[in-house]
């Protein structure tokens, strides 16, 4: 069994947004959020390239990457360390494609990216450090981001 557990895939399945960072020549840090981030098997994740040519140069120079996946009403989420490989045509890449469905045919994907995911890690915001359960934290994000865009 990998390091992507039932909980995990059904968690990230149902988030999709994943922030990825990787490394630039210069050493400094590139944050792209991707809204094409699934859980491809028990030990990779992958994510489509639309516009990311900035993160794919990067992945081709350094393949070291980390996926952050976080619910923004629970304020819960997993941090996903591992290594990337590009994948701009073959088997891989029209799986992946093909994974997607016709959403994917909407949209010019120019690479697939999958991830070997060596560490999981959970993160947890401070607000339960206050004792809040989940309920009522969710409660409370789904209140103020219905302030923000009112119906």
């Amino acid at each position: 069994m990998g390091l992507l557990t039932a909980e995990i895939k059904d968690f990230v399945t149902k988030t999709k947004l994943g922030f990825i960072a990787t490394v630039c020549p210069d050493g400094t840090p590139n944050l792209s959020p991707k809204g094409t981030t699934i859980v491809w098997d028990e030990d990779h994740l992958a994510f489509a390239d639309i516009h990311s040519p900035g993160t794919v140069k990067n992945l081709l120079d350094n393949p070291a990457i980390e996926i952050n996946v976080v619910d923004v009403f629970i304020r819960k989420g997993y941090r996903f360390k591992g290594t990337a490989k590009v994948f701009s045509d073959g088997e891989i890449f029209n799986a992946v494609i093909s994974f997607f469905g016709e959403p994917a045919l909407k949209y010019n994907i120019n690479n697939i990216v999958l991830v070997n995911v060596d560490r999981v890690l959970q993160i947890t915001s401070p607000i339960y450090d206050t004792g809040l359960p989940e309920d009522e934290v969710k409660n409370k994000y789904i209140a103020y981001w219905n302030s923000v865009y009112p119906k």
